[in-house]
């Protein structure tokens, strides 16, 4: 999950999917035992915002159920506009019947007000209000609500069937209103031999950003001792691979020592897709973003003819090997091609020319940073 925009505003994660079927289930589950055996409700959905919750919770509910929907609207915006119109009642006869109403979120309370009033005169056996959020520190009314998923802080959400002037619905998580990120962080990528640290360095430069090398932080923290860096080593001299999460420990010990920074330039991380969703996740909960993966492409044996020349004076063996170069290259496509469609999703893939001059080069990669 990651920073989305909606219109003129930002959202942060605050809600997973995950959490949400859990609250979905043990709602539905709650329900179900409170009910006589027997009975058959009526579930009355509110639409717009309910449709996702109502679906899940009637699939999730274990037991003969009918449902309808009403729509009302009290939303501009991100403010309630305290008044709320009726558009579409329901018409059943609904005499001496249980009916639920499946709310997605209770805040002050008129739109639950005018669900009683819709349903006052209809002579129920029984009217229970179910609502996946709460916001009591706004709650206005003395209304009872029979179940309650989350009680939630006073901020303006989407997801989950909730919107933003009617966008945001769609999104399986819930999103909060936040802040518009400060910085500008990209992930620069280069097949081996493309030029990747000589234009790292450029941008540095040019933006005032912080260049994070995997390999340099590796190293650092391999060299000084660190608790990652024993960690680390400690796989490394078994022959494993070191797992995700201390190498994204410490790219976030990076970052933190880094708080006052403008952006950052992380070179090398992501390598693979859970890496990438991991620093997405750390950003967001920072308020911040990965605005773009900036790759440099470059035709395979111009890439080769470059290794091999460089091989004459890096001191580096698979500098010199046709055959060790092919295999980073083919090492390089695997994992570049699963974290091309990874930031594809989300819009922030830019493929940049890599073959011309280097200061062509940078042109082309200060034009996509400038678009950012």
């Amino acid at each position: 999950m990651s920073i989305i925009k909606l219109h003129d505003l930002y959202f942060k994660p605050y809600i997973s999917s995950k959490e949400i079927q859990s609250i979905v289930q043990h709602l539905a589950k709650r329900v179900k035992a409170d009910l006589p055996e027997g009975e058959i409700p009526l579930f009355v959905g509110i639409l717009n915002g309910c449709f996702l919750f109502a679906a899940d919770f009637i699939r999730a509910y274990e037991g003969d159920c009918e449902v309808s929907f009403v729509k009302l609207a009290s939303y501009q915006g991100t403010e309630s506009t305290e008044k709320v119109k009726q558009l579409v009642g329901i018409n059943e006869d609904l005499t001496n019947r249980t009916v639920i109403i499946l709310e997605d979120i209770i805040d002050t309370g008129n739109t639950l007000q005018e669900i009683y009033t819709i349903f006052r005169e209809k002579k129920l056996k029984d009217l229970k209000v179910v609502s996946l959020f709460f916001k009591p520190d706004v709650y206005k009314k003395e209304l009872p609500i029979a179940y309650i998923g989350k009680n939630i802080e006073d901020k303006f959400v989407v997801g989950y069937g909730l919107d933003y002037d009617e966008l945001g619905r769609n999104y399986s998580s819930i999103y909060q209103i936040t802040e518009k990120p400060k910085m500008k962080n990209i992930v620069l990528f280069g097949p081996p031999g493309a030029g990747k640290g000589t234009q790292a360095a450029f941008l540095k430069d040019m933006y005032n950003l912080v260049h994070i090398s995997t390999g340099d932080v590796f190293r650092f923290n391999i060299k000084n001792g660190t608790e990652l860096g024993k960690l680390a080593k400690s796989f490394i001299d078994a022959g494993d691979l070191v797992p995700d999460e201390v190498t994204i420990n410490m790219l976030k010990a990076e970052v933190e020592k880094n708080a006052d920074a403008i952006g950052f330039i992380f070179d090398g991380f992501p390598r693979t897709e859970s890496q990438a969703v991991a620093l997405d996740e750390f950003l967001a909960e920072k308020g911040e973003q990965i605005n773009g993966m900036i790759a440099l492409e470059v035709p395979e044996d111009l890439l080769v003819e470059r290794l091999l020349e460089r091989g004459k004076t890096s001191g580096r063996s698979d500098d010199t090997d046709v055959n060790k170069i092919k295999n980073r290259f083919n090492e390089y496509n695997t994992k570049t091609a699963v974290l091309k469609a990874f930031f594809e999703a989300q819009g922030k893939y830019y493929g940049i020319d890599g073959v011309g001059s280097i200061e062509e080069i940078t042109t082309r990669i200060a034009k996509v940073f400038d678009s950012l």
